[in-house]
């Protein structure tokens, strides 16, 4: 009903393996790990950070900020606010290191389908 793949992404007779084994396509790979191994093992250690604070320093965390507010719940926060950062500068970057790359794979796997 609704849940069929488009032809274009369903071809058949598409080389896959010519695609992965281009020049284009290691280079998207490279560019996509290049970002987001960095990131994902800064968002680890910096959420590990928080999980092992809240665990073996408890004290440091109840420090009082303002009001009600303390060390633990800024953090907590923070660890809300990174997960927009780092999606924000995900589509960034996609949009403006990767998306051309798949655009220019993308069209030629469609140009190669025509011949």
């Amino acid at each position: 009903m609704g849940d069929e793949a488009p032809t274009s992404v369903a071809r058949k007779d598409a080389d896959f393996a010519g695609i992965q084994s281009s020049p284009d396509f290691v280079e998207l790979k490279k560019r996509h790990r290049a970002f987001v191994f960095p990131v994902l093992g800064l968002a680890l250690v910096w959420y590990l950070a928080y999980v092992l604070l809240a665990g073996y320093a408890p004290d440091f965390m109840a420090i009082p900020v303002f009001g009600l507010v303390n060390v633990g719940l800024l953090i907590g926060l923070g660890q809300v606010a990174t997960t927009f950062i780092v999606t924000m500068l995900y589509v960034w970057y996609a949009n403006k290191k990767l998306d051309p790359i798949a655009e220019r794979i993308r069209d030629e796997a469609a140009e190669e389908g025509v011949r």
